[in-house]
């Protein structure tokens, strides 16, 4: 996924930021609202960490945007605003969870899992797709019984692939998730990394739609 962090502590910003970016996720990260808004104007974000108090105005106030806008995106709320009339404030607002400062690192990571499997539609921590069972929390993958090893970026491919199972995805859109990580990205990056995911997960995988991008494809002892 690719998530925008809008959080003014550097401290806590910068520990966010790595935590997330370890878990295979790419993480744009804005200190103000006015950053933010300038950067969800040319990003598509999966999912937004909102701080509540920051330097140009109150994050309820985006979030507020947000949803008056009728944007199904995710948001979930990181303050130091423990109060109970504040959790009913951004939760009535239209935040998907409320995270009270300090967390741990983990449990933050557990939500953002939580929160994303719910917008999608697939509440359940795990997929099953013939042999492959896939374990969105950790990114575990088993197949047949036997643990397969994803790179980061092996695991960024195929996250973009299962957010939308049936839908064909361009070539461009699976290259910016990559950009995002940070990886250098040349004319057949993609091909490479479909091909060691074919090759670790099962040939038929990822069907190719030539000239359109990738889809999921039906692995081998999935049901028709």
């Amino acid at each position: 996924m690719r998530l925008l962090l809008i959080e003014d502590d550097p401290l806590i910003g910068s520990a966010v930021r790595d935590s997330v970016n370890a878990q295979g996720h790419a993480v744009d990260w804005a200190k103000t609202l006015g950053e933010a808004e300038a950067l969800r104007a040319v990003v598509a974000y999966d999912l937004v960490l909102l701080d509540l108090m920051l330097p140009d105005g109150p994050g309820l106030r985006l979030l507020s945007a947000i949803r008056t806008r009728g944007e199904a995106l995710p948001v979930i709320i990181l303050t130091a605003r423990d109060q109970v009339s504040d959790r009913i404030a951004g939760l009535k607002a239209g935040a998907d969870d409320y995270l009270v400062k300090p967390f741990d690192l983990d449990e933050l990571s557990a939500r953002i899992g939580a929160v994303a499997r719910r917008s999608v539609g697939a509440p359940n921590p795990s997929i099953q797709l013939g042999a492959l069972t896939i374990h969105l929390a950790n990114h575990r993958i088993e197949r047949a019984g036997k643990v397969v090893s994803l790179t980061a970026r092996e695991w960024a491919v195929l996250e973009t692939l299962l957010q939308r199972p049936q839908a064909v995805i361009p070539k461009g859109q699976i290259e910016e998730r990559l950009y995002a990580l940070g990886a250098e990205v040349e004319s057949n990056t993609i091909e490479v990394y479909v091909a060691r995911l074919r090759k670790k997960l099962g040939a038929e995988l990822i069907a190719t739609e030539r000239g359109l991008g990738y889809r999921l494809g039906l692995p081998p002892g999935a049901p028709s």
